[in-house]
């Protein structure tokens, strides 16, 4: 897996609506409830798609955590047709190695572990998936889209979502309903146990072994106690070793069928065309079950939390507030907060921290991890040496209080607005772009018009309304800190060492809602 990408941008060659609100999308429900947003666009021949499932890691429970994630992994591995030559021959070998890793579970669970019977029962799981290779076409899914042109393929797994997304000529079109819908009907979890190994991997080098991303995740652990905002999207060490064949596929039969997807389809597209293929190619699919509701809900938090990360690497600090919901009525202001403090290099936290009092190397503003439910706006910073997290915190803390006391001016907010005006029209000239922003709004929120409405609503933002979300939520009582701190106090930076901020999570401020493409990639 990659880190967080930003994908290509296609740019149409006429000019678009500056509000999104009057783009010319055709929503397509099937009787399945798969729904389908087409924009036709003129400019290159060339489409954008983006398939996204409204299940993401808020919808696993301890000892299942990143099995969305595994399952973002092996939906490139192929179906019944695609990848094998021979599917049945493949799946007696499944048989073999799962009763090998039923054995390996079992001895995880057990007091004191055999590690030598573990490593026995490794190997023959790898001996088993080596025999089964034999049957195996490697990368047939992608080979078959790249010699077709396609551009950007990937996908991503967030706490809220896990979405698909690829460009292809617009002759090629029909191709993508072929083949997602292939992988859609019957998806074949071959190469799993070396796959989920590239996961428990994947874990150790951007969190185990990562300063940032350990520190991502411990502060989210210590922020929400027990809301599924604190477990990791990428799944913990114990559950991804764990974690069967039969378990993923159930997980997938049960909630990644048509009833929770959405597919936003943009670019060189005829939409009655493409409204007869999603029929022909998807109706006929069982539509799966819904996710059950996420009714936990993090108890008010009621004192200051802080938590330490040892690790041999140069000191960071993360801040969190609880804030609301991104369709709470104070969402709005609350993006526009993080513009004033980090959205670029007039910024208030980057004159203090950065340019006058150098105390900071970088500092970003963002609020997660999901959108759905009350949240952190998260503050993150790296110390410039020989400083330390605590002034950062102090002067962080002066320059909310600041804005407590006295609104910030109307010229920083119609800088604020300026910048907000710029990322809409980039979003509107990319086809791709369009298609994460209609997808995912429709997905996560309801409706596509919902994030277009969002971010009109932070053009309206008055500088009282910034003051008073410091005011309302930026108090002690609601603030969550993590730092990292070498394990032996005065030793020597290492200069090849650098506490880097988490790829997934780091901000750049965009419209409330808006949800950019990122987080955990193939």
């Amino acid at each position: 897996m990659a880190a967080a990408l930003v994908p290509p941008t296609v740019e149409a060659q006429e000019p678009t609506p500056l509000s999104g609100l009057e783009l010319p999308v055709r929503e397509v429900v099937l009787d399945n409830g798969m729904r389908f947003l087409l924009l036709p666009r003129p400019g290159a021949p060339t489409v954008a798609f983006v398939v996204e499932y409204a299940v993401g890691g808020v919808n696993e429970v301890p000892g299942t955590t990143g099995i969305a994630h595994l399952l973002e992994h092996m939906l490139f591995k192929g179906s019944t047709t695609i990848g094998t030559t021979d599917v049945e021959a493949e799946r007696a070998w499944f048989e073999r190695m799962d009763a090998a890793h039923d054995s390996v579970r079992a001895e995880l669970a057990a007091l004191a572990p055999d590690s030598v019977r573990l490593a026995r029962l490794r190997t023959r799981i790898a001996e088993f998936e080596d025999s089964a290779r034999v049957h195996v076409i490697p990368n047939e899914f992608d080979r078959i889209l790249s010699r077709n042109g396609a551009r950007g393929l990937n996908a991503t797994t967030s706490s809220e979502a896990t979405t698909y997304f690829v460009e292809l000529p617009a002759n090629r079109t029909e191709l993508w309903f072929a083949l997602e819908s292939d992988r859609m009907r019957s998806p074949v979890f071959r190469e799993f146990h070396t796959e989920r190994d590239v996961v428990v991997e994947e874990r150790r080098m951007r969190v185990d072994t990562s300063p940032g991303g350990l520190l991502y995740e411990t502060h989210l652990a210590a922020a929400f106690a027990i809301h599924p905002y604190g477990q990791p999207v990428v799944g913990t060490m114990a559950d991804l070793e764990a974690a069967s064949r039969d378990e993923v596929a159930r997980y997938y039969r049960r909630y990644y069928g048509p009833r929770n997807a959405t597919v936003a389809i943009v670019g060189d597209i005829d939409p009655d065309q493409l409204a007869g293929w999603a029929e022909s190619y998807f109706g006929d699919i069982a539509p799966g079950e819904r996710p059950p509701p996420i009714t936990t809900r993090e108890p008010e938090q009621r004192g200051r939390r802080e938590v330490r990360v040892e690790f041999d690497a140069n000191p960071a600090v993360r801040f969190g507030w609880k804030v609301p919901s991104v369709l709470d009525d104070d969402a709005p202001a609350l993006a526009v907060l993080a513009s004033l403090l980090t959205g670029g290099r007039a910024s208030r936290l980057y004159r203090r921290l950065v340019e006058r009092d150098r105390l900071a190397t970088g500092v970003a503003a963002s609020a997660g991890p999901g959108d759905l439910f009350p949240r952190l706006f998260m503050v993150e910073a790296t110390p410039r040496d020989p400083h330390t997290p605590q002034e950062i915190e102090a002067a962080i803390v002066e320059e909310l209080a600041a804005l407590a006391a006295e609104a910030p001016s109307e010229a920083e907010v119609d800088r604020v607005r300026v910048q907000i005006e710029a990322g809409r029209v980039r979003r509107l000239r990319s086809n791709l772009g369009l298609a994460f922003q209609l997808a995912s709004s429709a997905s996560s929120l309801g409706e596509w018009r919902t994030t277009f409405e969002l971010a009109e609503r932070m053009t309206e933002v008055r500088p009282t309304d910034v003051q008073r979300v410091v005011q309302r939520y930026f108090q002690d009582r609601y603030l969550t800190v993590a730092t990292l701190v070498r394990p032996e106090a005065g030793g020597d930076p290492d200069p090849d060492v650098d506490a880097e901020a988490e790829p997934e999570t780091a901000a750049s401020t965009g419209a409330a809602g808006e949800r950019r493409p990122g987080g955990a990639l193939r």
